[in-house]
């Protein structure tokens, strides 16, 4: 493609060059970068762009995006953008032809829920005899083909190949989790949504946003840009009425923008009534604009329930019938969320990507429901992240667990312990601090939890669910709770 032809789709300025070169592809990692490209130098956290550009100009770059002045070889093409990050959007889709245009996109968002309701969203529309495409937390899949994912929303560049990617696949139908960064850093600013959905808002993130309201914002972008461009299909916006930021949405979106609430409220376009939940799951009636139907699920607790309530909405919004919702509702298992780990022993042991002070309150109120004996819960926090969540979900644990094992949880490049002394700052708000035990080795911290089960006991390990790593201070290693478990099941049972 012509880069002038490029240029027309944004508001960039040639200030070097020629704009009639051929560019052979777009990258932002200078690494990748072949003959003939386009680099487009981003700022990062911790490093910038712009201090790769004469590696991509070695490698084969024939042009650059710049947002800061630059000094190279007069052979080089210079456009100049004041938001290097939206440039790269705009760029990218313009490349690929804007695919989402010819994709029905679905977009998740909220602090909590997003992968269970992506995944859900997904089964429903296979069922009904639809091609579709998954991106999020745990990668993507076109098809039955699976790629894993390094963010919840891939940069711009690359969410734009992997969707023109699903176009060339036949795929109608995208479900997609959309985080608060890519909203923020501009990764989604080029996707045109037709539905989109909000779970929840709670705090998490905050090492990122500046505090809850600026978190909000930009989640809020998903409504209130929906139907920005003009279409004649109608756009459909899924939202949890019974959240108070939810409550805050309707107002944002665009006129024209249909609304669907959904909640316990009987106020909501969708609610239930009837709820009963166990060990095996869930059972509720449904209330909808479309009749009333009896589901079951295979995850127990209320943030379950709204789960299966958000993805219903998006299915109602996109004509899937109320049978098919309801078979698609019940047969879902996702990795890492409440997945059980079952070795024939006497007590109950999950894994659980319960990572905010809000979800883990959810799974161990949800756990709490169907223990007989105690519920222990093993868990950490990250390092590099959110300081402010820690000593909160030190209290949730210490109040709401018999025995709560404190360990580590991707500690980075911080000290494993020194992430432990501030969940214990929380600990000691709570109300039976002598019920938690420290062990920084989650190994070790696994097999602990589990030695001490006895039958009638619940084990919850949270916090890293569907995740196979463990990034330490040394570096990155190979680790997956539910292995973990089984091992330690073995090593009790034998």
């Amino acid at each position: 493609m012509l880069l002038r032809d490029l240029l027309d789709s944004s508001d960039l300025s040639l200030t070097q060059g020629d704009s009639g070169i051929e560019i052979t592809g777009i990258q932002y990692s200078s690494r990748q970068v072949i003959p003939g490209n386009l680099f487009v130098a981003i700022p990062g956290y911790r490093v910038d762009g712009h201090a790769y550009i004469q590696d991509a100009i070695d490698r084969g770059a024939i042009a650059l995006v710049v947002s800061k002045p630059v000094q190279v070889a007069s052979n080089v093409t210079v456009v100049t953008a004041k938001d290097s990050r939206l440039a790269l959007a705009q760029l990218s889709a313009a490349y690929y032809d804007h695919p989402s245009r010819h994709l029905r996109m679905i977009g998740v968002t909220g602090t909590n829920g997003k992968t269970t309701v992506t995944y859900l969203l997904e089964d429903i529309l296979r069922r009904a005899g639809l091609k579709t495409g998954l991106l999020g937390t745990i990668g993507m899949r076109v098809g039955q083909r699976e790629v894993a994912a390094s963010h919840t929303t891939p940069e711009s560049r690359d969410l734009q190949c992997a969707l023109d990617e699903m176009r060339r696949e036949r795929v109608t139908h995208v479900v997609m989790e959309v985080s608060s960064h890519s909203l923020a850093l501009s990764r989604v600013a080029e996707v045109e949504y037709d539905t989109v959905v909000f779970t929840n808002l709670t705090q998490d993130h905050l090492d990122f946003h500046s505090d809850m309201e600026d978190y909000f914002q930009a989640k809020s972008r998903l409504f209130s840009e929906l139907g920005l461009r003009e279409s004649k299909q109608t756009k459909t916006a899924v939202i949890n009425g019974d959240d108070a930021y939810g409550r805050r949405l309707p107002q944002l979106c665009r006129a024209g923008v249909r609304l669907l609430t959904y909640g316990l409220d009987a106020q909501n376009d969708l609610y239930v009534s009837n709820i009963t939940s166990g060990v095996k799951g869930s059972s509720f009636t449904m209330h909808t604009p479309k009749g009333n139907v009896n589901v079951e699920i295979a995850t127990p607790g209320v943030h379950s329930v709204y789960n299966a309530l958000a993805a219903t909405g998006a299915a109602i919004a996109e004509g899937i019938s109320l049978e098919i919702i309801r078979a698609g509702l019940g047969s879902v298992g996702v990795p890492g969320r409440m997945e059980p780990v079952d070795s024939g022993q006497s007590f109950g042991v999950f894994v659980d990507y319960a990572h905010s002070p809000d979800s883990l309150e959810n799974v161990l109120r949800a756990c709490r429901s169907f223990t007989q004996g105690r519920l222990i819960v093993v868990f950490g926090c990250g390092g590099d992240r959110d300081r402010g969540k820690r000593p909160l979900m030190g209290e949730i644990a210490a109040r709401l667990a018999d025995v709560a094992v404190l360990t580590s949880d991707n500690p980075r490049s911080e000290d494993p312990l020194a992430i432990i002394d501030d969940v214990m700052e929380g600990v000691s708000i709570g109300s039976a601090a002598n019920k938690v035990l420290v062990e920084p080795d989650r190994r070790a911290a696994i097999l602990q939890a589990i030695t001490l089960a006895r039958p009638g006991d619940v084990v919850l390990l949270a916090g890293k669910g569907h995740e196979t790593y463990q990034i330490m201070p040394e570096g990155t290693t190979n680790f997956d709770d539910r292995e973990e478990a089984r091992m330690a099941l073995k090593e009790v049972l034998k």
